[in-house]
């Protein structure tokens, strides 16, 4: 287990109601950003009750709405000139991972001087950040309890993710009632990330007991609750294990003292970059290929552990196992779940950009758990299509 720092001071306040705690932004200052997406948080009545427990606390309230579901640089450009001009004390995102990421870098933004995709290219620019508040509505990315966000430039075709200590939310609310509105393509998108997150701290070469352990359980526990969720959205049990279950896989508990490169994610953002896509659904799609494509007679004991820890498979030879753990996985994700099986399912049809996507994720792939070249890249994202 190599050295490290474990800090997570997020707040969590976790359970039904919870949302009364949402006046502790008041500490903060007198005037709060409120980020969030589309419409779900008016009609679920969050909105509404958000901005009634604001206001009895005396904080003012400005408002960015339209936050993209791969959150554009645009979006926080226009927030961080709101907060720099209304003198804004606190940013508050309602809603998924993109909404908090795009808090996130608001956040931050608002304490620079310079353009803010000069933050999403080069964290170490980001030096300080506004308190971050959330709302958690969705389980998926864990974005509410970790020090990252993803941010897109389309224009560019660029995606890339961020982090700096500063960027943890001071408090984040998870209640999983507000999740029993999740539409079903979202809730298996978000089961799909969950696990990817955990996938990429658990497939190391260098994973530490307790931290093997730990991600396995999560698995477990998404793999047994997703389905649930899928067929009774308002099991509470079931959301309530999801939404803990996320926050854990990706805010260092299971990464820390290990050595995890996230291969499948560097590949995914260049699909998202390039076409706009789901990012759970491109992690889905792209999660067995590269299993797949990395199979051989020294990654087969890792795949083997995975089956036999987590699918309980007792097959005693090594490659054999490996490859039921994989088959395993993909009828989960496919056939449980109902995600796209291929890129073809998500609108992506031919092979106009691998070769650049491949180039622009292949510094990374270098790193990676299996290292992958460009041409494994490319290769990949052919068997996927």
């Amino acid at each position: 287990m190599y050295n490290f720092t474990f800090h997570v001071p997020t707040r969590i306040y976790f359970g039904k109601g919870q949302i009364k705690h949402l006046p502790e932004i008041a500490a903060s200052g007198s005037k709060t950003l409120l980020v969030y997406g589309g419409g779900s948080i008016k009609r679920a009545g969050i909105y509404d009750q958000a901005l009634e427990l604001l206001k009895g606390a005396g904080v003012e309230v400005f408002e960015l709405p339209g936050v993209e579901p791969n959150p554009k640089i645009e979006t926080v450009r226009k927030g961080a000139e709101l907060c720099k001009k209304e003198q804004i004390n606190s940013v508050l995102a309602i809603g998924g991972g993109s909404t908090i990421d795009c808090a996130k870098v608001v956040a931050a933004a608002a304490m620079y001087d310079g353009d803010a995709w000069d933050l999403v290219i080069n964290s170490k620019l980001i030096k300080a950040a506004l308190p971050i508040y959330s709302i958690l509505t969705i389980s998926a990315t864990g974005s509410e309890m970790d020090d990252t966000a993803v941010i897109s430039d389309l224009g560019k075709n660029e995606k890339w993710a961020t982090a700096a200590p500063c960027m943890k939310p001071t408090m984040s609310i998870l209640d999983p009632v507000y999740t029993f509105t999740v539409p079903k393509k979202q809730t298996a998108a978000g089961t799909a990330d969950m696990m990817s997150h955990t996938f990429e701290n658990y497939f190391s070469m260098e994973v530490a007991d307790v931290q093997k352990r730990l991600a396995e359980g999560l698995l477990k526990v998404m793999i047994k609750n997703g389905p649930i969720a899928l067929q009774d959205p308002e099991n509470y049990d079931a959301r309530a294990s999801l939404m803990w279950a996320s926050s854990h896989a990706i805010n260092g508990l299971v990464g820390n003292g290990c050595s995890p490169t996230w291969p499948i994610h560097m590949i995914e953002h260049e699909l998202s970059a390039f076409y706009d896509i789901t990012h759970g659904e491109g992690l889905a799609i792209l999660t067995p290929v590269w299993m797949e494509h990395i199979l051989n007679e020294t990654t087969a004991p890792y795949f083997a552990a995975y089956g036999r820890n987590v699918w309980d498979i007792r097959e005693e030879d090594d490659l054999e196992a490996a490859k039921l753990a994989i088959a395993k996985t993909r009828s989960f994700l496919f056939d449980t779940m109902g995600l796209p099986a291929d890129l073809r399912a998500v609108g992506i049809t031919d092979e106009t950009h691998f070769e650049i996507m491949a180039e622009k994720a292949s510094p990374s792939g270098k790193k990676a758990f299996y290292p992958l070249t460009k041409e494994d890249i490319v290769e990949i994202l052919k068997k996927a299509l």
